[in-house]
């Protein structure tokens, strides 16, 4: 069993647990439930650099990442240093998140949020819409065609965006759909973590331009982000190289200054 089955497998025993506990009527009471969500696809097409970028305490390839900046911290750098959006990680056992970091990244700023894990349930959505979140990530590599278009539609009928990630062509063609917003490439192979950015660079033409182009992990310098701009990417989803760095918002002022330089 590889990471990514893995990590699906435990995702299924957490919603289930979840349902149990928290029940959807309650979610749908949050005062958060009825807010009007921010475009992540409106912020994307007019910005100069696209960054999205993200708050990850760690991954099963980096092992930790930064367990000491707080949430707050974090989310205000990013703001104050020019990014499009926030993805916010909550996934607890493979990457040391929680809701409780989306519900303290959107008292904190009014970007748009992704909200970043593995969702496989319906149920997901509800928590995402309830918690803050102005998009939602679905992952074409664990998804049937049917699975994608049920749990697209449910959120777009919240008025939450989706981004769905894929990794190869196949993923591509089964996924394609009119309740997608944005459709990312991973250059992480999620089930061997080794990143390449020739995923983004390949895929990018088969991509239907009405769709806005996010490129995902692997991105260490502005000229790499340069590049993949001309393969028509207006999204650049960066997590480690930000939340390694000591003062995430001086980091990303000058890392932009670097792209539109």
């Amino acid at each position: 069993m590889n990471i990514l089955d893995q990590i699906i497998a435990a995702k299924k025993r957490e919603v289930a647990l979840k349902k149990t506990i928290i029940p959807l009527q309650q979610l749908e009471q949050s005062i958060l439930f009825e807010r009007k969500t921010t475009s992540l696809v409106q912020n994307l097409s007019n910005s100069s650099s696209g960054i999205i970028a993200e708050h990850k305490r760690r991954s099963p390839s980096k092992s930790v990442i930064n367990q000491s900046n707080s949430v707050e911290e974090i989310v205000k750098g990013y703001e104050n240093g020019g990014a499009s959006g926030i993805s916010v990680l909550t996934d607890s056992q493979y990457f040391g998140g929680s809701l409780d970091d989306l519900l303290l990244a959107r008292a904190t700023t009014t970007l748009p949020l992704l909200r970043k894990d593995f969702t496989i349930d319906a149920y997901q959505i509800l928590e995402a819409k309830a918690f803050g979140a102005d998009v939602i990530l679905l992952i074409a590599a664990v998804l049937s065609r049917e699975e994608i278009k049920k749990l697209s539609e449910l959120a777009k009928s919240l008025q939450l965006e989706v981004l769905l990630e894929i990794h190869n062509q196949e993923e591509l063609d089964k996924s394609i759909m009119p309740s997608l917003d944005l459709i990312g490439v991973n250059n992480r192979n999620l089930k061997t973590f080794e990143v390449n950015l020739n995923y983004s660079k390949q895929l990018s033409e088969h991509i239907p331009s009405e769709y806005i182009k996010i490129s995902e992990s692997g991105m260490d310098s502005a000229e790499s982000v340069s590049e993949l701009k001309n393969y028509g990417f207006q999204g650049f989803l960066m997590g480690e190289y930000f939340m390694k760095c000591k003062n995430p918002e001086n980091e990303m002022k000058e890392f932009i200054h670097k792209i539109n330089s």
